[in-house]
């Protein structure tokens, strides 16, 4: 997929409701404190990224200057100034309008100029149900570092590659500002939705202690049937951080990703172009209003997951059905390859 801006749609201001006119430079904080989103709390794109394999490094799109002041990529300052032109909506309303455990997926790659005209008209107050910006506490865009989990022969990855229809992603999700951690498990249901199931962990908790893994086999079996074998030897497979915005309608999500990092074991690590949002529509199954205004501005849904970036950092895995994807979410890093 080629991601461009169609000339025919001009800039329109973006409308901030009650907000700041300005994107700040550090994360937004509220009188509350941090607290958690639909998929658990988060931090502002200037806070630290810290996560079960210890500390992460300065944010995808955000090399430090000679001052050792970090740059905000332009993907950053979109997503932020979308957020804060939207009205809010709570975590509670949030669950109550579009959990969206079971849902079906679409992915996208969008410049950020792209997509804040998009975010703009998605929000727009004088629509009929103006999509709402996730509010916790006064933030408005939040902080993801999770760790994914495959086998030495990264079945999970090939099984995705192939399209195998029973397949599953096991994770480890960090949410920075309170610490809080989940165990998930995301599988393809019969109608190829994504379904979701995830545990909470304890604060010094293994990810794969005991009862995650009778978690992983049990979910699996009740998915799959007890022919499917769960995998026994995992380990650390991928590390990924980035910053998220989720925007929410009744039976709709919308969530905006950007300054994406992911690291794999040996340590490598590839960074999202810094002017690119990764978008996902999350709904029961009908194009939402979300996809067709981004086929309006002519984004199609692309083959890309962010477990496939283990292409990007190793190039020696068979990657087809991603590379056009990979090559434009990470330019570098592929034509280094």
């Amino acid at each position: 997929m080629t991601a461009r801006t169609t000339a025919s749609h001009p800039r329109r201001p973006v409308h901030t409701p009650g907000a700041p006119a300005h994107v700040p430079e550090g994360p937004a904080h509220g009188p509350e404190g941090p607290a958690h989103g639909p998929e658990g709390p988060a931090h502002g794109p200037e806070g630290p990224a810290h996560g079960p394999e210890g500390p992460a490094r300065t944010p995808a799109g955000r090399p430090r200057t000679s001052g050792g002041r970090a740059r905000v990529a332009p993907s950053v300052r979109a997503l932020a100034r979308a957020a804060l032109a939207a009205h809010p909506i709570s975590l509670e309303d949030v669950r109550e309008r579009a959990e969206l455990l079971d849902r079906y997926d679409r992915c996208y790659l969008v410049p950020a100029a792209d997509f804040l005209d998009i975010a703009a008209r998605l929000t727009d107050p004088h629509r009929d149900e103006p999509f709402r910006a996730l509010s916790i506490g006064g933030r408005r865009w939040f902080g993801y570092h999770s760790v994914y989990y495959d086998t030495p022969e990264l079945r999970a990855y090939h099984d995705h590659r192939q399209g195998r229809r029973r397949r599953c992603k096991i994770r480890e999700r960090l949410y920075q500002d309170t610490g809080e951690r989940q165990f998930e498990i995301k599988v393809k249901g019969g109608r190829g939705q994504t379904l979701k199931f995830r545990r909470r962990l304890a604060d010094r908790a293994h990810a794969l202690e005991d009862a995650s893994r009778s978690f992983l086999t049990r979910t699996l079996a009740e998915v799959y049937g007890t022919g499917f074998e769960a995998p026994q030897e995992l380990t650390p497979s991928l590390v990924t951080d980035y910053t998220r915005a989720t925007f929410v309608a009744d039976g709709q999500r919308v969530t905006a990703d950007a300054a994406l990092v992911c690291r794999d074991a040996a340590g490598n690590e590839v960074y999202s172009a810094r002017d690119l949002v990764l978008v996902e529509t999350k709904s029961y199954g009908h194009l939402t209003e979300a996809d067709l205004l981004l086929h309006e501005y002519g984004h199609r849904a692309a083959e890309f997951t962010k477990y496939a970036s283990l292409a990007a950092l190793d190039p020696s895995l068979p990657a087809h059905r991603w590379l056009r994807s990979l090559r434009e979410a990470f330019p570098a890093a592929v034509a280094a390859g």
